[in-house]
């Protein structure tokens, strides 16, 4: 749970445990950094920069180095993502066969927009990626890992349907 403090937002304590858990896990050195970050990454669905500059002490890496390779690899987010997580696909194969009128369906099913990807429900995060690996499935997309292909606007909502049914 996130608080604020003098303005700004600070971390519940039980982050903090939990970072000294997965780091007693792979050990206090600097080859532990990148599996520390994908535990804390899969534990809260994204990098707190707090959680991340507190790693940085206390396994011994600089703070500049921490953000440096968490923001190379673009599976790290600094904010927060829903409990699903749908890709996109825009590469050329899935482009040329309209992947972007499904994106267009999704964001405006869950009332996203170019600036606004996660729902406040914390259920639904949409993101565009450059290239899925699934060209002859195309328009392909991706939700928590799990590809699913040859997407029309209308597949993509009764996906979302069959998804928030899973919910309850």
């Amino acid at each position: 749970m996130n608080f604020l403090q003098g303005g700004k937002r600070m971390l519940d304590q039980s982050y903090y445990k939990k970072a000294d858990e997965i780091i007693e896990e792979y050990g206090r050195k600097e080859s532990s950094l990148i599996p520390i970050m994908q535990d804390i990454q899969a534990e809260y669905r994204y990098l707190p920069g707090e959680l991340l500059t507190y790693v940085a002490k206390e396994i011994g890496v600089k703070e500049a180095k921490a953000y440096s390779v968490a923001t190379f690899y673009e599976n790290f987010s600094f904010e927060p993502k829903g409990k699903y997580v749908i890709k996109v696909c825009d590469g050329t194969a899935c482009h040329v066969r309209k992947s972007m009128p499904v994106k267009e369906a999704l964001m405006k099913e869950l009332g996203l927009s170019h600036k606004k990807h996660t729902t406040d429900d914390m259920m639904f995060t949409v993101e565009t990626v450059s290239c899925l690996g699934a060209c002859g499935l195309a328009p392909a997309l991706n939700v928590n890992d799990v590809v699913h292909p040859k997407m029309s606007p209308e597949k993509a909502l009764e996906m979302l349907e069959e998804l928030r049914g899973e919910k309850k």
